[in-house]
């Protein structure tokens, strides 16, 4: 697998503020108030500079001790809520949130930035510039700490992976996807990824050969008494979803955890 690399470090004053999208973002000189639709964003921004943030989603449960008004969840904020909080800035991501309700907070003139990563040096890239560009913030210490324990690279044995996301129905990790990315490198193959979808339905009985099945605690609570007598022929590995799914701080830790779990 290729390398994570090393995002650059600093803000650039004549740096465009584009978001993952490519949008040009309004954002002021000086950031004091931020509302977060995403919790993985939200830890990250909350770790690097307690206290900005002054909203955030329901679903966002991390750090502990986040104390900041609560807006609904990714999928259905309430957008008056979000704009009477004033926030300098939204930091949303474009899968987990819906165009309209960020058009909507745009068209009350609230600048919105945007992610979209689907790798893991995308993620790493993403963060650096969403802390720095519209947070204006410095370029914090656990990002490096993220990068250096993503490296060297993996070269041990490698295993094919059914990885299912929700039951009653079935769905799995598909193509182009930031978790499946993140267990291509620990040697964990998505069987299914190259699926024509990201989050394919799927029958059990129709699908490709797999040696192992992953079974993250989110989206669905999949865990020991939960999902593993879906497969009884097949070894399967409950992980922890936050680890696998988020970027942010917990990506310092996740190689770790996660190989753990793995086996």
């Amino acid at each position: 697998m290729p390398g994570c690399g090393s995002p650059t470090s600093e803000l650039q004053l004549d740096e465009p503020v584009l978001d993952d999208l490519g949008l040009r973002v309004a954002v002021p000189g000086a950031v004091t108030r931020i509302v977060s639709l995403v919790p993985s964003l939200t830890e990250s921004i909350a770790v690097t500079a307690p206290g900005l943030l002054v909203g955030a989603t329901d679903w966002c449960t991390h750090p502990g001790d986040l104390d900041v008004a609560r807006i609904g969840g990714t999928k259905n904020p309430r957008v008056a809520d979000v704009a009477d909080l004033r926030p300098d800035v939204v930091v949303a991501n474009d899968e987990e949130n819906r165009p309209a309700d960020l058009d909507a907070l745009r068209a009350l003139g609230v600048p919105v930035w945007v992610t979209a990563p689907e790798t893991l040096p995308a993620a790493l890239v993403s963060l650096d510039r969403m802390l720095r560009l519209a947070c204006r913030l410095r370029r914090p210490s656990w990002l490096d700490e993220a990068v250096t324990s993503w490296q060297p690279d993996y070269t041990g044995d490698r295993r094919r992976a059914l990885i299912p996301i929700w039951r009653r129905p079935w769905m799995v990790l598909g193509r182009d996807t930031f978790a499946g990315d993140l267990l291509a490198r620990l040697g964990v193959d998505n069987v299914m990824a190259g699926d024509a979808e990201r989050y394919p339905r799927v029958e059990l009985a129709d699908l490709p050969a797999y040696d192992l099945v992953v079974l993250p605690d989110e989206p669905y609570a999949f865990s020991p008494q939960d999902g593993p007598e879906a497969f009884p022929d097949v070894q399967t590995r409950c992980v922890s979803g936050r680890h696998l799914t988020w970027y942010g701080p917990s990506l310092a830790e996740a190689r770790d955890v996660l190989t753990g779990q793995l086996g």
